[in-house]
């Protein structure tokens, strides 16, 4: 199959969070598996300075119409891996930036312009390229006119750009609402500015055109799929996703093995398997010198890797901060993003610098050996969507403790509740939940046996996108 990907992100390109991931994996998975694959990515400066990316040749200089003017932008391309063309939408004005939403206080004022103009450029690259797409798949709000984009240009030119379109919703909390005004911007008939369009109780919401317009919808994750229909998990757009649910599937995310998996990472000071666990103590030793730690501290270290936000449950954790102030516990958490959240954390390292961590910044290679050196993971969002550090986390050898919702419900055995099969510890997303969890992941590091045996299960389990690629060529052979 001929199939188009248009994302935000992509790794190792430019990443954010767990969208890069994933997008990048199954890209390069359905690459592999012979499939033509083309990927549309802004052309970040973070992006256009990788090395691959110096490779990238002017394919296309195109006109995009925003509202009442056209702006120019380049498309450049270049392909990291066979059967695999990355696209750099480009325009200076947009994406040359330091970072591609905000500048870490607030989001850009102008997101609504700078998206909508990527969403624009892709299509019209779609048709003066004539990439003859069997599907284009589009994630997120960011690339959520998309679909909808696909068709508009299919009828005002009389072409075909692609037998289906595909939307997945990584996270429905971020939607993508702007102010009515933008709706200009997007040249869009105006009876697609109403309740049955991308309208949104008087803003509109770019997500929404994706879930609306694309032929088939999905989510990461079968939980989730059920709850976006919820008014607990929909984020008022419970009742949008509810239009939608014969054409709405929930489909696992996996992990990279390039990049994920212990056995090979050079990110590590030293590699391990289930089989040989000797080069994980080594990167326990060297997780505690770079936290500044006693290398030969000999209780449970609990790591976690996140965007610092109310999501994440970064709250459930400082409510338990009791629990690493008195047990003989290390804490070491990796992570930046919202400021009162920050500055309590850092706070909390500074009343424990002896126990207690806290990396504020983007860091690859410390959030390999966070979940290699670390015992347990914790990661007790409110809400999940699909999540990778869980998955991630049994891989390596590191005993996650998450919460009972989305996909970390869909990834996660409780090893109390399946003493036999359980690979983790669940709890509620709830400050007693987590508490819980803590206390019985201290009882289960005191019995040696026992935590062995969990973390062989997890090691042992198939989270590869072999199996998660399987379901979106199905899904994409059934919209065909």
């Amino acid at each position: 199959m001929k199939i188009v990907h248009a994302a935000s992100e992509l790794f190792p390109f430019i990443k954010t969070g767990g969208l890069a991931d994933a997008v990048g994996a199954l890209t390069g998975a359905l690459a592999d598996r012979g499939h033509e694959v083309s990927v549309f990515l802004p052309g970040y400066r973070a992006a256009r300075e990788h090395p691959d990316a110096a490779k990238a040749e002017l394919r296309l200089r195109i006109k995009v119409e925003m509202g009442d003017q056209f702006l120019s932008g380049d498309v450049r391309a270049f392909s990291p891996r066979k059967n695999l063309t990355v696209y750099l939408i480009c325009r200076e004005e947009f994406f040359d930036r330091r970072a591609p939403y905000g500048n870490g206080e607030r989001d850009y004022e102008d997101n609504a312009e700078r998206f909508i103009f990527f969403a624009k450029a892709v299509v019209e690259t779609l048709r003066l390229a004539d990439l003859q797409a069997d599907i284009v798949h589009a994630h997120d709000w960011q690339a959520g006119l998309i679909p909808l984009l696909v068709r508009e240009t299919e009828r005002r030119h009389g072409a075909t750009l692609a037998l289906k379109t595909v939307f997945t919703i990584h996270n429905i909390a971020y939607q993508g609402l702007f102010p009515p005004a933008i709706f200009a911007r997007t040249n869009l008939p105006d009876e697609l500015n109403q309740i049955d369009g991308i309208e949104y109780y008087s803003q509109i919401s770019l997500l929404k055109g994706g879930v609306l317009f694309a032929d088939r919808v999905t989510t990461v994750s079968p939980r989730y799929a059920q709850e976006i229909q919820t008014p607990e998990f929909g984020c008022g757009m419970d009742g949008v996703i509810q239009t939608r649910v014969e054409d709405l599937s929930g489909l696992l995310n996996g992990v990279d093995e390039a990049v994920w998996n212990p056995a090979t990472d050079v990110l590590l000071p030293a590699r391990y398997s289930a089989a040989d666990l000797k080069g994980k103590s080594a990167c326990r030793v060297e997780l505690l010198k770079r936290a500044g730690f006693d290398p030969k501290f000999k209780g449970a270290i609990f790591g976690m890797v996140c965007r610092l936000t109310e999501q994440k449950g970064i709250d459930l954790l400082l409510a338990n901060q009791d629990f690493f102030l008195e047990q003989d516990v290390n804490l070491i958490v990796l992570g930046s993003g919202d400021k009162r959240m920050e500055g309590e954390l850092q706070a909390l390292a500074a009343q424990a610098p002896k126990k207690i961590f806290l990396s504020a910044r983007l860091d690859e290679a410390m959030s390999h050996l966070i979940e290699a050196g670390s015992d347990f993971f914790v990661m007790p969002s409110l809400f999940e969507p699909c999540g990778l550090n869980q998955m991630y986390s049994q891989v390596y050898g590191t005993v996650p403790i998450v919460s009972r919702v989305g996909g970390l419900a869909d990834t996660v055995l409780d090893a109390d509740e399946f003493p036999a099969t359980g690979t983790g510890l669940m709890g509620a997303p709830s400050v007693a939940g987590l508490s819980d969890a803590l206390w019985r992941a201290q009882q289960l590091f005191g019995e040696a046996a026992r935590y062995a045996a969990v973390q062989q299960r997890g090691m042992k389990r198939d989270f590869s996108w072999k199996v998660a690629t399987a379901g979106y060529e199905k899904l994409y052979s059934d919209a065909l």
